[in-house]
């Protein structure tokens, strides 16, 4: 198949590797009920200040959900670790990037801000200090015919939100697809895990993940998607076993959030999964067990579709990601259309009718 523009790939010399996802910052206009249903979802408020909520799982990220009292809801972007001084150093001195400061947010450590292609706001986050892990339920025992792991003993969950355990991965809806994705594998190091392609051959999403050698990391840590304009899709946090993700689709109906997606099993990344929206239709995801990978394992290529998004569960409804069409938005379009060198109309015909 001819490819009409080039595929994401991993760069030889990174200016610097990301190691983990950090955390994500939102604006809300209501701090109390973003922070409402976050708990309900299964996050920790690990710290609370008038202006700005700090919010955690049970594992050692000092936050990983950060929450900022504005006039108006949006996503402003997230942080990415790095492992070394010289690494921040580094990427402070491109043109992109803000100095090398505190941070102010919880753990401390340094941080540099930078500003990616697609506008989100990217902190890279050095010496940030870990705090002591929670606890959390072991994983289930599974009985099967060919595995008795449980005998005279019965399973029985306390009905309460389920324990966030980490945040995973992020993914963006981005128009200047390209040079969006090369700038986060070109600055941060991240390694295409696998690609979607359109029937040109050319990419439409790419789940992109940290490269730590020979140590497993998740399927991906960073998606970026061919989009209209550039915007937030999901966010995804992991539990630990189904039942985990399950009980949080039974408090979060009972407490009368939104469910937006799920339950099911993903294609590329394996992971069970179950999505809700916050307030603002913000999607969030519950999941686990993803698919691992070192960083020697090359990147698959597929057919972009909507049966291609699970190998079971409820089709990806077309609510999940068809956009709240207003004037403002309508414009937008019509920009990216305009100055994005990746986004065509035929791409625009495609994406309407792969996901509406």
């Amino acid at each position: 198949m001819k490819v009409s523009t080039p595929h994401p790939a991993r760069h030889p010399s990174p200016t610097a590797k990301a190691s983990e996802l950090a955390y994500l910052i939102f604006d809300r206009p209501d701090v109390a009920r973003a922070e409402a249903f976050l708990v309900d979802f299964g996050l920790l408020v690990a710290e609370r200040e008038p202006e700005i909520s700090f919010l955690r799982g049970t594992g050692p990220a000092p936050c990983c959900y950060i929450i900022r009292k504005a006039g108006t809801a949006s996503f402003v972007g997230f942080g990415l670790t790095v492992e070394t001084e010289a690494e921040l150093e580094a990427l402070a001195a491109l043109p992109e990037a803000g100095p090398v400061e505190p941070s102010t947010f919880p753990g401390g450590g340094q941080t540099v801000r930078l500003t990616c292609p697609s506008g989100f706001e990217v902190h890279a986050v050095f010496g940030r200090t870990p705090v002591e892990p929670l606890p959390h339920r072991t994983a289930l025992q599974q009985n099967s015919i060919d595995s008795i792991t449980r005998v005279n003993a019965t399973q029985r969950l306390t009905v309460t939100a389920p324990e966030v355990i980490k945040l995973g991965h992020v993914v963006l809806e981005v128009t200047d697809y390209q040079r969006t994705a090369a700038w986060y594998t070109r600055h941060f190091g991240f390694i295409p895990t696998d690609i979607q392609i359109f029937k040109d051959g050319s990419p439409a999403v790419a789940f992109l993940r940290v490269d730590r050698g020979d140590t497993p990391v998740d399927h991906h840590t960073l998606v970026l998607a061919q989009g209209v304009v550039p915007r937030y899709s999901h966010s995804a946090y992991e539990l630990i076993d189904t039942d985990a993700v399950a009980m949080g689709q039974r408090v979060l109906r009972e407490r009368q959030w939104h469910h937006a997606w799920g339950m099911g099993r993903h294609l590329l990344g394996s992971q069970i999964f179950d999505y809700w929206s916050d307030p603002w239709g913000c999607h969030h995801e519950h999941y686990c067990d993803g698919d691992l990978f070192t960083a020697d394992a090359p990147a698959g290529v597929h057919p972009v579709s909507r049966q291609a998004m699970s190998q079971w569960g409820p089709e990806l409804p077309r609510s999940f990601t068809k956009p709240k069409v207003t004037l403002a938005f309508v414009r937008a379009v019509i920009h990216s259309l305009r100055t994005s060198p990746d986004l065509t109309f035929g791409k625009l015909r495609a994406l309407m009718k792969l996901f509406g």
